[in-house]
C-alpha cells in the first residue's frame, strides 16, 4: 500500500473499475504544465555559447548602429534610457542565443511580444527597437559560425515581424505625419 511506485503510478483508483494504465498526453509533458521545455541541442548550442559570451559587445554594438542610423536617436534618449536600451539589447542577445541553440525562431518573436508594452510605457518608439534588432541582426553573424545564419535571420525576423506588428496600433511613440494628424484632428 503506501507509497507511489512506477507500476503504480498510472493506476486510478476512484470509481474506475480497477483499470490501470499510464497516460499519454502526446507533445506535452503534464497536462496542467504544457509544453516541455525546449531542447537547447536541437539547434547550434556552440554558436548559442558564442552570442552569450559576446553579449555585452554584441548590445554595445547594435546600440551603436541604432544610433548611427538615426542622427535624433541620441536626442530622444537620456543617458539612463539609453543604458535601458542597452541592457535591453543584452536581454535581446540572450534571447537569441537561446533560439539559436533550439532552432526555434518563436523565441525572439515572443519575447518582442511581450516587451511591446514595455516599451509603449517608456515612449520607445517600436522602429528603435527594430533598429536595436537589425544592429543585433548583424552583429550576431560575426560571433556565430554562417551555419546558424538562417537560424538568427528567422529569429530576429519574428521579432521584427512582432514590433512591426505594434507599430500600427496607436499609442507607440514614433513621430506622425503632421498633415494627416491636422486631418483627423479636424475631421
Amino acid at each position: 500500500m503506501g507509497g507511489v511506485t512506477r507500476s503504480s503510478y498510472g493506476s486510478h483508483s476512484a470509481g474506475d473499475g480497477g483499470r490501470t494504465g499510464a497516460l499519454d498526453f502526446g507533445l506535452v509533458s503534464h497536462p496542467s504544465l504544457g509544453l516541455p521545455p525546449r531542447d537547447l541541442t536541437a539547434g547550434h548550442p556552440a554558436d548559442a555559447a558564442a552570442i552569450r559570451s559576446a553579449a555585452t559587445r554584441l548590445a554595445t554594438r547594435a546600440l551603436e548602429r541604432a544610433i548611427d542610423a538615426d542622427p535624433e536617436f541620441r536626442g530622444r534618449y537620456s543617458d539612463l534610457a539609453l543604458r535601458e536600451l542597452l541592457a535591453d539589447a543584452k536581454a535581446l542577445a540572450d534571447r537569441l542565443a537561446t533560439a539559436v541553440a533550439s532552432a526555434d525562431p518563436s523565441v525572439m518573436g515572443g519575447l518582442a511580444e511581450n516587451l511591446a508594452p514595455r516599451y509603449r510605457k517608456r515612449g520607445v518608439p517600436m522602429d528603435d527597437v527594430i533598429a536595436l534588432c537589425e544592429g543585433l541582426r548583424v552583429g550576431a553573424a560575426t560571433a556565430a559560425s554562417p551555419d546558424a545564419g538562417p537560424v538568427i535571420d528567422a529569429a530576429i525576423g519574428a521579432a521584427v515581424a512582432a514590433l512591426r506588428w505594434h507599430r500600427r496600433l496607436g499609442g507607440d511613440a514614433r513621430k506622425r505625419n503632421a498633415f494627416i494628424a491636422f486631418i483627423y484632428k479636424g475631421a
